[in-house]
């Protein structure tokens, strides 16, 4: 019977004992209930709550000490890689075939076993609420992706503003010091200001050391950033029974994992997926969270106004190193070898970025690689080695920069065809020296230029130099075509052809004469 029902039933027991019957008995045999029913309503309007009797788990019992050991190694498991309820039922499963307990008996005792134990956490919690523009929350979370058809793990940074609830994530191979500065200035670009606040746990690109109390020694690095776009770093206890004190982000990437990493995303290259994650941003502000009137979107707007103003340049972000390029044209930045097309023997600068390294000549940049995070990897472009091939282009064959542009896609099967017919027409020396020439064609007018004309001269039969720069540079050698002319009006000039009649009679003439 349910709680309302019961209500009115009490009601009718009490009107009928004090108007009607009069007796409990008389009341009990009238309303066809119990006459302990009666004797509760006449005591009091409101049914007592049920009693729920303990039953013991006897159907559990012969198999508590296989639960009871497998919540005790949870005790020293990683937080994440506990046993759920389900996966205790399964194993109980798989242990025991023909086992005929429900899934939901083995909840109730585990829930029950893990407050005991203290696996489950009873700490009260405190709702809070924050100023326009007052705080955000910082921090990092791992999720995959499928690049370029590879699965990789990556780690995403993530800001939330606690005000609006809106969010920024930023994807990374790596979670590094740069990445975490970087990551800040993308958030605040996102937002459009900064926040005067800025929460994060003790991580080691912000926290150099844990003091006692809330007090930090932070890495130098961070202290410049941090004065230079002027905002307050506060850290939480130390410890996973605190990351309540942020839990608006540690709730925001879970949410954002949930509903915008599954499926497993799919990208060209990390580029392409950063490009996605923002989209994915701005759909989610057009959501409104509960107890709030305004939409996530609305509260951004409302939000700006509020927040300090973005430096007028950003923080220099990029490690700086002075490496010498060795015997075969590589600069060792960060113990990897990169390509570069500088004399053996220059020290060139070096700027480690997130993502990529630069390198730098005589106030030039004169290579840009995607930065490796392995040990000992070379990371080689072709592009940087043409003018050494010109003088030994045997080398060209089995040389690991080519090796590295056909695994990455940017050697085409059309590259090998013309190359074979250049060495059948000139010979191996003379027929590599052409391939050089033709790719030094796609270093200044674009590869996608050089592949498109080498298909199509290869489709006309020709496998000429000469050819192929043609078909690359045609459309700059074109030129606009003259407007037509009405030669109407110059008819009034026109002439008829002159006739040479009566000069062929003079001839005649002259030659009859004596």
């Amino acid at each position: 019977m349910d709680w309302r029902k019961k209500v009115e039933l009490f009601e009718f027991i009490r009107r009928e004992y004090e108007f009607g019957e009069g007796t409990i008995s008389g009341v009990a045999r009238k309303l066809g209930v119990h006459r302990r029913m009666v004797r509760e309503a006449i005591g009091n309007a409101i049914p007592s709550a049920r009693k729920r009797p303990h039953r013991d788990h006897w159907k559990l019992k012969a198999f508590i000490p296989q639960i009871e050991a497998m919540l005790e190694e949870d005790r020293d498991a990683p937080r994440k890689q506990r046993h759920t309820a389900h996966r205790i039922w399964r194993r109980l499963k798989d242990h025991n075939p023909g086992l005929s307990i429900s899934e939901r008996t083995v909840r109730k005792y585990v829930r029950k076993r893990r407050l005991i134990l203290g696996l489950i956490g009873r700490e009260t919690c405190i709702p809070q609420s924050y100023p326009w523009g007052s705080e955000a929350q910082v921090d990092w979370y791992e999720a995959y992706a499928d690049l370029g058809g590879e699965r990789t793990c990556l780690q995403v940074f993530a800001m939330r503003s606690m005000a609006s609830g809106a969010s920024f994530h930023h994807a990374y191979l790596r979670a590094t010091q740069q990445a975490f500065l970087e990551g800040h200035e993308l958030a605040f670009q996102r937002f459009g200001g900064v926040f005067r606040r800025l929460r994060y746990d003790n991580l080691a690109a912000a926290v150099k050391r844990i003091l006692r109390g809330h007090r930090r020694e932070e890495t130098a690095r961070f202290i410049a950033f941090r004065s230079h776009w002027r905002f307050e770093a506060v850290f939480c206890n130390p410890g996973v029974n605190h990351a309540h004190e942020k839990g608006g982000i540690e709730g925001e990437g879970g949410y954002y994992r949930r509903n915008h990493w599954v499926p497993v995303p799919q990208a060209r290259d990390l580029d392409d997926l950063n490009a996605q994650l923002p989209a994915a941003c701005y759909q989610d502000e057009q959501r409104k969270i509960a107890g709030r009137e305004m939409t996530v979107g609305q509260a951004v707007l409302a939000e700006k106004q509020h927040l300090l103003p973005l430096a007028a340049e950003g923080f220099d972000l990029a490690e700086v190193s002075f490496p010498i390029v060795d015997g075969m044209g590589r600069a060792k930045v960060r113990m990897n070898f990169y390509s570069v097309p500088v004399r053996v023997g220059v020290q060139v600068q070096a700027k480690i970025r997130p993502s990529h390294i630069e390198l730098w000549h005589e106030g030039q940049c004169v290579a840009r690689h995607e930065r490796s995070y392995s040990r000992l990897q070379e990371i080689l472009d072709l592009e940087h080695y043409l003018e050494p091939l010109e003088h030994k282009p045997g080398a060209l064959a089995g040389s690991k920069p080519l090796e590295q542009w056909r695994q990455k896609g940017r050697w085409p099967a059309s590259y090998d065809r013309i190359w074979e017919q250049l060495m059948m027409r000139n010979g191996r020396q003379n027929g590599t020296r052409s391939m050089i020439d033709l790719l030094r064609l796609g270093k200044v007018h674009g590869y996608e230029k050089l592949r498109q004309a080498v298909e199509l001269a290869l489709d006309m039969g020709s496998c000429d130099v000469s050819t192929i720069r043609y078909l690359i540079t045609a459309e700059q050698l074109d030129r606009s075509r003259s407007e037509p002319i009405d030669v109407g009006p110059l008819n009034y000039y026109q002439r008829p052809l002159p006739v040479m009649s009566d000069y062929d009679q003079l001839l005649a003439a002259v030659e009859v004469m004596p």
